[in-house]
């Protein structure tokens, strides 16, 4: 076929997506009337991850599914629109790996929210300032984000789901060359790229600051300073990326939780995070664990840290795949509870791998 005849068909195909859209829309606005009189929240994370695995596998092999996904992401992020809108905060200032993690879960047409901290992030999800936040959890190089469980141990939201980021540090500056005075970045940047940096800035000063976007803030404004953030930090503070990929590592990953105040329903392909203390006797964690795999539940992950004002006591962070509807999870947990102490559910959520 000729071009133009080409260009005829996608031309019709584009208006006729563009009535759906509309009625896609008209129905979401009608589902938002709904939600506001039965007090349900717009962000519903169960149904968009049913959906995103529904559409995936009606592929046919002519759209690669990672392009389907992000095209759908913007769809339901109209739709939540439509519905009333969805306040999300972030790890802030602007262009931060958590700002990324929230765009690339929630679409750019969400009101992104920045926070200064984690706790902050976690106080305006309990205050209903938000209906959701996003926040690091642990990374695949450096492990578990401190902040984040320590901010878990004091609150009480729910996690409702998770996304992965890709990280990929750059050096950042406001000129091509030239002396770097210091360095600003998140203590996680610094220590993923803590080989290069040994290797290219030995003998320049490293700060360490709130997230890495605000170190390319603090570097577009300071002579003979630079960061380690994202390039896209360095499209927003109008700096030059000096040098791309300088982790230590290739494959480098942070996955993020997302945190709301109502649970997530199951949709098939679930995970569980909980959180218990240990009482102080041998063989207590091993007995603990053993309870979930008597009961054939797949242990993904097990993080430890110092339980707050008990010297050597420690408190477990625990991945278990499935979800806590579930009759026979509901029975390990009960059973969990007495190997345990301080067991608490965190949230079921949809698994993202």
């Amino acid at each position: 076929m000729k071009l133009s005849s080409l260009r005829t068909k996608v031309d019709r195909l584009d208006d006729q997506l563009v009535r759906l859209l509309e009625q896609r829309a008209g129905i979401a606005r009608q589902i938002g009337r709904q939600k506001l009189e039965s007090g349900q929240s717009v962000f519903a994370p169960a149904r968009e991850a049913a959906l995103f695995r529904r559409l995936s596998a009606r592929l046919k092999g002519t759209m690669d599914q990672d392009n389907l996904k992000a095209i759908y992401r913007e769809i339901l992020a109209t739709g939540r629109h439509c519905q009333g809108g969805t306040r999300v905060a972030f790890l802030g200032p602007a262009a931060s790996y958590c700002h990324q993690a929230a765009r690339e879960r929630f679409g750019a047409a969400t009101d992104l929210v920045p926070c200064p901290t984690i706790a902050e992030i976690f106080s305006a999800v309990e205050r209903g300032e938000v209906e959701a936040g996003v926040v690091p959890i642990e990374n695949s190089n450096e492990g578990a984000v401190g902040a984040t469980q320590e901010a878990l141990l004091n609150s009480h939201v729910t996690i409702c789901g998770e996304v992965y980021l890709p990280i990929r540090h750059a050096l950042l500056s406001k000129t091509k060359s030239g002396p770097i005075r210091v360095l600003y970045s998140h203590p996680q940047a610094l220590a993923q790229c803590r080989h290069w940096l040994a290797m290219n800035l030995s003998k320049t000063k490293l700060v360490e600051v709130a997230s890495t976007a605000e170190g390319a803030r603090r570097a577009s404004v300071e002579r003979g300073a630079a960061a380690l953030a994202s390039p896209w930090a360095a499209q927003l503070y109008r700096l030059v990326v000096r040098q791309r990929d300088v982790q230590d590592r290739a494959g480098n990953s942070t996955r993020f939780y997302i945190l709301g105040q109502e649970p997530a329903g199951a949709t098939g392909k679930d995970k569980t995070s909980l959180l218990f203390t240990l009482p102080h006797r041998a063989g207590a964690l091993h007995r603990a664990l053993g309870v979930l795999a008597s009961k054939k539940l797949n242990l993904l992950s097990v993080e430890s840290r110092p339980a707050p004002g008990k010297s050597w006591e420690y408190v477990f962070f625990v991945d278990v795949r499935g979800h806590i509807d579930r009759p026979e999870f509901r029975r390990a947990l009960l059973k969990l509870q007495n190997y345990t102490q301080d067991l608490r559910i965190l949230g079921s959520y949809p698994e993202e791998r």
